[in-house]
């Protein structure tokens, strides 16, 4: 569940490098790719239902910083989560990771995922297709990635985190109607994460080297959705 993006490798011959380079181009020069970002990108998040689950009813909620900032500190200086999420130290730290997609272009949205009206939990939703991770993946037109970290520890190890994954994945599915499927890139070391994904209807579809780690390729895919 780790929040780092891969960087950008150097441009190679394949096809997914040639793509992931005239997207970036096309963002750059301020035009967009009507398949790819035409009204696609992720700004309603905010205002998605809530999902009823089996632990209660959840919501994502976008991020705010005057509001938010010093309780995801706190988690981030949680042992558990910097371990994967790297993200420990002073509230500038964090203020730094989450204004960078709050600034940003839409291709990325940090949400407090609440659930029956407490914030309990921090999600990432972002366009992989979009991401350097893209280059790591045969990645499809309006990928949709998710990055969790459950920020109360009572919350943890008893199955709260692959009930809300399965809620965000079919939260994505049902108000991203071009996306295929969604996508998790979670440190093979991080096994709970991994349990999660897969509980929450993942399947695991592949193992990469990432610049900063190991990753485990989870999808849930639309096609297979009532299946698992």
């Amino acid at each position: 569940m780790s929040p780092h993006r891969p960087p950008a490798d150097p441009p190679g011959d394949d096809t997914l490098d040639l793509r992931l380079d005239e997207l970036v181009a096309l963002l750059e020069g301020g035009h967009a790719d009507a398949e790819l970002l035409d009204g696609d990108l992720l700004d309603s998040v905010g205002s998605w239902a809530p999902a009823d689950t089996p632990v209660g009813v959840f919501r994502l909620v976008p991020v705010r910083l005057e509001r938010d900032l010093a309780l995801l500190t706190r988690w981030m200086n949680d042992p558990a989560v910097a371990a994967f999420w790297e993200l420990s130290g002073p509230e500038t730290v964090t203020a730094e990771h989450l204004r960078a997609q709050i600034e940003g272009d839409g291709r990325s949205v940090p949400c407090l995922g609440v659930l029956d009206a407490m914030p309990m939990s921090y999600f990432e939703i972002y366009r992989a297709d979009l991401d350097p991770l893209a280059r790591h993946y045969p990645a499809r037109p309006h990928d949709t990635g998710i990055h969790l970290l459950i920020g109360g520890v009572t919350d943890r190890g008893r199955g709260v985190g692959a009930t809300l994954l399965r809620a965000v994945a079919d939260l994505v599915l049902d108000h991203r109607p071009r996306c295929t499927r969604v996508v998790a890139e979670p440190d093979i070391r991080n096994t709970p994460s991994v349990s999660a994904f897969l509980s929450g209807g993942f399947r695991y579809a592949a193992e990469v080297d990432l610049p900063d780690k190991q990753a485990a390729i989870m999808m849930r895919d639309r096609a297979l959705r009532h299946a698992l």
